[in-house]
């Protein structure tokens, strides 16, 4: 088995909250994904540094007014978040809370690709939980500041009449952040659980582990790791621990990498020999077994002719999607208008992507012939302070527009109804998107610099986005071609 150095991060883009376990021959790592659907996304690795698109857990949810973005409402910074993996007994464990349903989801299939089956936990919102398989017995583990520990029936329906449930651990007073991200394991017959939160004096993520032999004991432990690496003064966030078949174990956890979002890191973990201590090291890089060297990766963004009746894996919607209202296939992705909107924030079947360290672009071809007045459409810097280059029509002209969300506008007419417009995003020092528009065989800089600002508002990093919306009628028609990522 070869050895393969990784660097950190090992990807540049927005996959917060990491849970991974190794099944199958290879490492699964599933993350938070918010209000983009569809959700629960899971990559897979060999080596735990390249990663690719493994599955989704999930289509849609509940299908409420905020998924589905109904009556002005939204699932901005809400939604699915902070997932459990689990592989126990020959089948495959998801498990989550969503906060605008205050539910906590369990999906169950018997491979990784699915089929999911969607359940419930009952007994509450469990926060930042963790699944723990115990022979015969399951728990869950959850909480923030003060994390809790509740058994549940063993079909995982609601908790055990009777059952355990005791305070773990408390880190009340803290007061930045407190205990959360839970991640509890039996590992050499101890058990072993790991938490986040922040230092005190300052906001510092610092990871702590606490240890002890059985259920019912005291869990001891405290800070098992501070650490940032040299460009970003950010430390290391929540995540969770592995052991690979060579016997080495790795913590997969995430770091603030600003507007880009909040990005894998990957930490060294050693085990005394009778699993009741344990030390985490992190660096600029590290050692993991290859299980497959010379394997080919696909990677975790796309250019996209359209040319396809289905939409690609990569993309994802903002927000549940309206299948009625928009078309792919035959060279184009096209979106019709349903609703009238405030803004592209509010608009449905925006197409999605991830942006990219330490930079990345992203242009598309507008056939904006169908829009009626009052419809804007084009390419978005998605974030809760978004800007976009495009197309917009306005009492039967057509104009080149840039946008932002404080509802500043640049116009400039056009003749012809398609128009190839691009978006540049750079990361660090500064966070940037810049716009452009094809003109006369040249790209030409378009309105603003915009500053891009990670905020707990969409609480997701910035993504590409192709998006129409009505302010006037519904009914108009923009069709997307050609959209080329640049990474």
């Amino acid at each position: 088995m070869s050895v393969i150095k990784g660097a950190n991060p090992v990807i540049g883009m927005d996959f917060p909250d990491p849970d991974v376990i190794f099944a199958d021959g290879c490492y699964y790592m599933i993350s938070t994904t918010m209000h983009f659907f569809p959700g629960g996304q899971i990559l897979r690795s060999y080596d735990l540094v390249h990663w690719e698109h493994a599955a989704y857990v999930f289509d849609t949810l509940d299908s409420t007014p905020g998924q589905t973005m109904t009556d002005d409402l939204n699932i901005y910074g809400k939604g699915m978040w902070a997932a459990c993996l689990r592989y126990h007994k020959g089948e495959f464990f998801a498990a989550f809370s969503c906060n605008d349903t205050d539910k906590t989801y369990l999906y169950r299939a018997p491979s990784i690709s699915g089929p999911w089956k969607k359940n419930y936990i009952g007994g509450g919102f469990y926060y930042d939980m963790s699944l723990l398989f115990d022979d015969d017995r399951v728990f869950v583990v959850h909480g923030h500041k003060d994390v809790y520990i509740t058994e549940l029936k063993s079909d995982l329906s609601e908790p055990l009449p009777g059952g355990l449930h005791r305070l773990l651990i408390s880190d009340g007073g803290n007061p930045i952040l407190g205990y959360e991200g839970s991640h509890i394991y039996k590992i050499g017959g101890e058990y072993w659980l790991f938490v986040i939160h922040s230092r005190r004096d300052r906001w510092m993520r610092v990871e702590a582990a606490f240890h002890a032999s059985s259920l019912e004991d005291e869990f001891t432990g405290g800070d098992v790791l501070e650490y940032s690496l040299p460009d970003r003064d950010s430390g290391f966030a929540q995540g969770g621990v592995v052991e690979g078949p060579d016997g080495s174990w790795h913590a997969v956890l995430f770091r603030d990498n600003g507007a880009v979002g909040r990005i894998p890191v990957v930490a060294e973990v050693s085990f005394a020999p009778d699993h009741k201590s344990l030390t985490m090291t992190a660096a600029p890089s590290f050692d993991s077994a290859d299980l497959r060297p010379g394997y080919s990766y696909s990677p975790l963004y796309i250019s996209d002719d359209f040319s396809s009746s289905s939409i690609d894996p990569l993309w994802q919607f903002n927000h549940e999607p309206y299948p009625s209202y928009y078309k792919v296939g035959g060279g184009a992705y096209s979106i019709t208008t349903d609703r009238i909107s405030r803004s592209l924030a509010s608009s449905h079947n925006t197409l999605t992507q991830r942006m990219k360290l330490p930079s990345c672009a992203a242009s598309v071809t507008l056939d904006a012939s169908r829009l009626k007045d009052g419809d804007t459409c084009g390419l978005c810097a998605l974030q809760g302070d978004h800007a976009y280059v495009g197309v917009t029509r306005e009492q039967g002209k057509f104009y080149a527009v840039f946008g932002e969300a404080s509802g500043e506008r640049l116009l400039k007419e056009i003749e012809e109804t398609t128009l190839k417009v691009r978006l540049e995003a750079s990361f660090g020092p500064h966070d940037e998107a810049r716009c452009f528009i094809f003109l006369k065989g040249a790209w030409v800089p378009f309105g603003n610099v915009h500053e891009l600002h990670f905020k707990l508002d969409h609480f997701t990093g910035c993504r590409f986005g192709l998006f129409c919306y009505a302010t006037e009628v519904t009914g108009g028609t923009a069709s997307f071609s050609d959209f080329i990522y640049e990474g």
